[in-house]
């Protein structure tokens, strides 16, 4: 049974603050797996490492420090994903060797980048940016995780430019956007996000929903 649950995940900066946004949109995003961790007592954990070099090497000194608990390693793919295993991939992709004694259920992949998630919601981003939102600047491409990630934030900023917000802004948006996504939307529309959503559902001993 496992007692503690740790997610190490890229991105936030180098800022403590902008860490501390980030951390929020994501722990709001992952409230459904935060209730289940909750109702059975078991330790709930996000750590925003900034870079992705970073995640790596505290994913793996989590592995040594906390090795009681379930360690998580969740990363950006940054190319498009041809291989079955995320390990493989981060081998090819960043010479990442995986570490002895764990399996693919502890390394997840989002995304290209973590704007294609917010693709799969069009309903929150015309929301949230309201009047002056530009619905026809964004991909049309319905299968999130192919979507080229040079092309992800430029199309953000040109569909959010003459919103009352301003143009797409990582720091500042990304984290409100976290907390205000649909769930199910993503998980339907990335396989990946469904995959870590199903994994950790079983690992905590809930029914997958």
């Amino acid at each position: 049974m496992v007692t503690e649950v740790r997610i190490y995940i890229e991105g936030g900066g180098d800022g403590k603050n902008t860490k501390a946004l980030i951390r929020q949109g994501f722990s709001q995003f992952f409230k459904p797996l935060v209730e289940i961790a909750k109702n059975k007592k078991i330790k709930w954990d996000i750590t925003i490492c900034g870079s992705r070099n970073n995640a790596f090497r505290d994913f793996r000194n989590a592995l040594k420090y906390h090795p009681e608990a379930f360690n998580v390693l969740l990363v950006d793919a940054e190319a498009s994903v041809t291989l079955q295993s995320p390990w493989k991939h981060l081998k090819l992709r960043d010479n990442w060797d995986e570490p002895p004694d764990i399996d693919d259920s502890h390394c997840h992949l989002m995304v290209q980048a973590m704007e294609a998630w917010f693709i799969s919601d069009i309903a929150t981003l015309k929301t949230f940016y309201g009047q002056g939102f530009k619905e026809n600047a964004m991909s049309k491409n319905t299968n999130v995780e192919t979507i080229d990630k040079d092309s992800l934030e430029p199309s953000l900023k040109a569909a959010t430019r003459s919103t009352t917000k301003g143009e797409y802004h990582k720091i500042k948006h990304a984290s409100k956007l976290l907390e205000l996504l649909d769930v199910d939307k993503v998980r339907q529309a990335s396989p990946y996000c469904d995959r870590l959503f199903s994994t950790l559902t079983a690992i905590m001993g809930a029914s997958a929903s």
